[in-house]
């Protein structure tokens, strides 16, 4: 997909992105990346690297508008981490980011993904079952991931304390 997404500053320094296609289209990611991502996220966030709101325009089949607000504040130092490193005004940045930010979201409710990572003092532990999952399972049209469609995918997979990624 070489479609270029389209973003306009407003005065008080918001950033609006006009995205060509809907979120469940957005392209998978390699995991790896999404490790490294997670990474410098995290990092970011440990220095204080806020960075400024974003609205993220999307098409709907039907002609309408899905509007998303990325306005938390530890969110948008996580999207601004991403927006520096890859850039947010590509598909594949955009897919990077927000990919991360729906795995953030999905572990915080889905509890039965809780034997896919853990979290510990020196970081989190992700199951490389897990990070594949988010990395290639389509986004819904609110830009998260389908709890019960990850679950089932996961399912498959024993989450028997094998080899995990560490994230500090």
């Amino acid at each position: 997909m070489a479609f270029r997404i389209r973003v306009a500053a407003a005065p008080d320094g918001a950033l609006t992105y006009a995205i060509p296609v809907p979120p469940e289209a957005l392209p998978d990611v390699p995991p790896g990346e999404l490790l490294s991502a997670w990474t410098l996220a995290r990092r970011a966030a440990a220095l204080r690297q806020w960075g400024p709101r974003r609205v993220l325009v999307f098409p709907r089949p039907d002609g309408a508008r899905t509007e998303i607000a990325i306005a938390d504040p530890d969110a948008g130092c996580w999207a601004e981490a991403i927006d520096r490193a890859t850039g947010l005004d590509s598909l594949p940045g955009l897919a990077l980011c927000l990919r991360l930010l729906a795995l953030i979201e999905l572990l915080t409710r889905a509890r039965a993904l809780a034997g896919f990572f853990d979290v510990t003092a020196e970081g989190i532990d992700l199951h490389p079952s897990l990070l594949a999952a988010a990395a290639t399972v389509p986004l819904n049209a609110a830009a998260r991931f389908d709890e019960s469609r990850v679950t089932r995918l996961l399912s498959r997979t024993l989450a028997d304390g094998g080899a995990r990624h560490r994230i500090a």
